[in-house]
């Protein structure tokens, strides 16, 4: 494959990193540390110049309870704090309804490991940075897109992703499982409670308190998470939204810099031609990019997630037993996908990082989005001021 390496110029590679100003600035009497510039008083690690590579921070990862909502953030973790831990591990069965989660034996529950580690500290050193505020879709959960996550957090954002209730797989499938449902949906109001935490940054989020750049903060979504992060737009500081497989419009604010619009040309679950006309419906800068072969699910892990025997997600709960399988199941949109697993996963991570990057840490490139045309497995490729 034809990586964002290749296809874009010396000029991108002159322009993207190196054309800011680095400084180097001691962070204790040991070491010196480089930075480069960011907007206005914000300074970061030297990123590699590749927005689809892995950024030079260790990923730290806190699991919060912010008001009702269960929370996992990620973060750029300070310098050689990462000694012997080992990565973190998630167990999915904890997003079952509870009477279901012990059908699903150790054995046979699915792996998910993320590059990133517990309870590591924040980088005081860089930053402020911007934050990113992630939406799963309809009978997903907060990790599901965790790899995405990890390698925004590796480049400099904080990242933050609720399990939203009346959204999230437990509360879906407790209807039929005969437990009680959760809250009632309200994911404009979910995402106002983690930016009013965010933006008052105390208690259990008192550890990014002083480090979060309230007035660059993006917000993304996938599929029902997509027209939450769209309706959300008007929120204090937001400047970015991300649409991932998403159907509806996003219309101007006074602060927003630019939306993107990713979509997979063969999404069983929202066409891309919905995507590409909430596109086209926006009122201001915005970029449109379909990945040829893709289907619905190609901007999580989902897919990828597997037992030791191999079984997928569906299978697992298929065979344990786990009431409501068949509803979730309609919404497994794999089998759709030709795209290479990899190749999907590093267009998401170089795209979306492609323009968060530009809007939110004030970076530059003499190559304009148009540079991934040329990339193996994207068919369209738009932008509209």
């Amino acid at each position: 494959m034809q990586t964002i390496r290749t296809c874009l110029t010396s000029a991108f590679l002159a322009s993207t990193i190196g054309c800011m100003g680095v400084v180097t600035a001691p962070s204790t009497a040991e070491e010196t540390r480089d930075f480069v510039d960011g907007c206005d008083a914000s300074r970061f690690s030297p990123r590699p110049l590749d927005p689809g590579q892995r950024g030079p921070w260790e990923v730290g990862a806190r699991n919060l309870e912010i008001g009702d909502l269960t929370v996992e953030v990620l973060y750029p973790a300070a310098p050689g704090s990462l000694e012997d831990q080992s990565p973190l591990q998630i167990d999915l069965r904890d997003a079952l309804p509870e009477s279901q989660r012990s059908l699903i034996s150790d054995d046979k529950k699915p792996k998910v490991e993320c590059d990133c580690y517990r309870n590591l500290p924040l980088d005081q050193g860089a930053g402020p940075y911007p934050l990113i505020l992630f939406v799963h879709g309809t009978a997903s959960w907060r990790t599901q897109s965790l790899s995405l996550m990890s390698h925004w957090a590796s480049r400099g954002f904080i990242v933050a992703a609720a399990d939203h209730p009346g959204l999230w797989l437990a509360d879906l499938l407790a209807g039929i499982c005969g437990e009680p449902v959760g809250a009632r949906q309200d994911l404009v109001r979910d995402l106002r409670v983690l930016h009013d935490a965010f933006t008052v940054s105390q208690g259990e989020l008192s550890f990014v308190s002083g480090s979060v750049d309230l007035d660059r903060i993006g917000i993304a979504g996938h599929s029902a998470g997509a027209s939450a992060a769209a309706a959300a737009a008007t929120l204090a500081g937001v400047q970015t939204v991300i649409s991932l497989a998403g159907n509806r419009s996003i219309q101007s604010t006074a602060r927003l810099s630019s939306a993107l619009f990713l979509g997979g040309m063969e999404d069983q679950v929202i066409p891309f031609s919905q995507t590409q006309r909430a596109y086209e419906n926006s009122d201001f800068k915005r970029r449109l990019l379909g990945i040829e072969g893709g289907g619905h699910l190609i901007f999580s892990d989902i897919c990828e997630l597997t037992n030791g025997d191999g079984q997928n997600l569906v299978e697992i709960a298929t065979e344990a037993g786990v009431c409501g399988t068949q509803f979730a199941a309609q919404l497994f949109d794999c089998a759709s996908s030709t795209v290479p697993p990899e190749t999907a996963k590093s267009l998401v991570n170089a795209s979306t990082t492609f323009v968060l990057e530009q809007d939110l840490q004030c970076v530059t490139s003499a190559t304009d989005f148009e540079g991934f045309a040329s990339e193996d497995w994207v068919e369209v490729v738009e932008t509209r001021d």
